[in-house]
């Protein structure tokens, strides 16, 4: 069973794509997904290391964009009311295309953009929800977050309805680029309830383009996360709904409530459950943040092998 490394975790303690590449071989990963935190110039070191390594996936955006005071997924947003935001996120899609297709690369992970949750009396979204449920005790049942959750949800279903014809719009105009390089657009679900998309929506889009370059990415502590906060259904649940959708999975382990990002066997993530997941068609990615050692990874690695490779 292959598995990859992000290169998010090594790429700013190594100035070389040389040395990226190789820590990752050294490990035992078996490719890389370059992240989003990429500089140009370490490319040229990575592609020097095709030959023992390949880059299976690439993090939208990448590499970092010239003038960008750093790499991030959430740049600029394909689902910006504004139109120059959304043109230069299509641009910026466009680059790492490009990229994608020059290292061999197949599947593009992307955060899609966000449902706006925010109206002129208060706000539903997560930060506000987060603090609802910490003054409830963390008790996702307690009345008084369940009232707001109930709240926030159909509030949530509607303008979500709303985004899909966005979004539907917008794809339309890259999709092209993705059938002439030969790859596949991932859509990562979000660690937030405003995350777009959601399960129903994901459904929705995996529907109405059929045989098309769009796919689907599932992040395991995403995915724990939002369950915790009862934004979604717990992460065995929705890997199984929308399993057949999925192009990749990023392992990460979460202690429930924050986007941890740390290694499997770290936190609360029942890996077990998604075992069916990770033997189907998919590309699994480690992408650990600080303060991940080498020597948990490697750890983590050789039981992740052993508990899905079965």
């Amino acid at each position: 069973m292959r598995f990859a490394l992000s290169t998010n975790w090594n790429n700013a303690k190594r100035t070389d794509g040389e040395a990226i590449a190789d820590e990752a071989i050294a490990m035992g990963f078996d490719a890389l997904e370059l992240g989003f935190r990429t500089l140009p110039e370490q490319l040229p070191g990575i592609k020097s290391r095709l030959g023992q390594i390949s880059v299976d996936s690439i993090h939208a955006y990448c590499p970092v964009p010239p003038g960008a005071p750093s790499g991030h997924p959430e740049l600029h947003q394909l689902l910006s009311k504004s139109e120059d935001e959304r043109g230069l996120a299509r641009l910026l899609l466009r680059k790492t295309f490009e990229c994608a297709e020059d290292l061999g690369a197949k599947v593009v992970v992307f955060h899609a953009g966000y449902v706006d949750l925010v109206t002129f009396f208060t706000s539903y979204g997560a930060h506000a929800l987060t603090a609802a449920l910490a003054k409830a005790e963390n008790k996702i049942d307690a009345p008084s977050y369940a009232k707001r959750l109930r709240k926030a949800l159909a509030l949530r279903a509607k303008r979500g309805k709303k985004l899909l014809e966005v979004f539907k719009r917008e794809f339309g105009q890259i999709a092209p680029d993705l059938e002439k390089r030969h790859l596949i657009l991932a859509l990562e679900n979000l660690p937030r309830i405003e995350g777009f998309p959601n399960a129903d929506e994901a459904e929705s889009l995996m529907e109405e383009f059929k045989g098309s370059p769009l796919r689907l990415w599932f992040d395991t502590g995403h995915a724990r996360v939002c369950a915790c906060h009862g934004w979604a259904a717990p992460e065995a649940e929705v890997a199984s709904r929308v399993a057949k959708h999925v192009a990749g999975i990023h392992l990460n382990d979460v202690k429930d409530f924050n986007d941890d990002h740390r290694q499997p066997g770290w936190g609360n993530v029942d890996f077990a459950a998604l075992k069916e997941l990770a033997q189907g068609d998919v590309l699994r990615v480690f992408e650990p943040h600080k303060p991940v050692t080498t020597d948990e990874l490697k750890a983590s690695l050789a039981a992740m092998r052993e508990l899905w490779g079965k």
